[in-house]
């Protein structure tokens, strides 16, 4: 019976997370559509960069918090994604994605580059950020 009631939790959580890949891309090629207004864009363009980028806000090694974020932060967002684009496009977009999905799953360099040059600057400037307080003088004064 345990066994049983695992499986069940297990398959359940199988087809949560194939839905939300379902949706996540769903979202991303309604970003490219000319229908859907710049404010969603660009909640969408945050939501699939978050969610197929490689770096997290919590890594996932950090017990528990790591996969927290993902669990919270993406439904969350797809959610609000959801709620401002229009429900012709969000329809055409779920039958590109399942039929994109189903011939193999997608990829797009050019959005990776992206993704990883977001992060790559973001990481910069907080280096010279972190950079600039340690040479300041009022460093001195701000550790023991």
């Amino acid at each position: 019976m345990a066994s049983q009631t695992k499986r069940n939790i297990f398959q359940t959580w199988k087809l949560r997370a194939r839905q939300l890949k379902l949706e996540t891309y769903a979202i991303y090629l309604a970003l490219r559509d000319p229908r859907v207004p710049w404010h969603a864009r660009l909640v969408a363009a945050c939501v699939v960069g978050y969610a197929f980028s490689p770096i997290d806000l919590v890594p996932d090694f950090v017990p528990v918090l790591g996969y927290l974020d993902d669990l919270i932060i993406v439904p969350l967002g797809i959610a609000l994604a959801l709620k401002l684009i229009p429900l012709d496009v969000m329809a055409e977009c779920r039958a590109k994605s399942q039929a994109a999905l189903a011939e193999g799953k997608p990829t797009n360099w050019v959005a990776a580059g992206i993704i990883f040059a977001v992060w790559l600057m973001i990481a910069v400037v907080l280096i010279v950020a972190i950079i600039r307080v340690l040479e300041s003088p009022l460093h001195l004064y701000l550790l023991p």
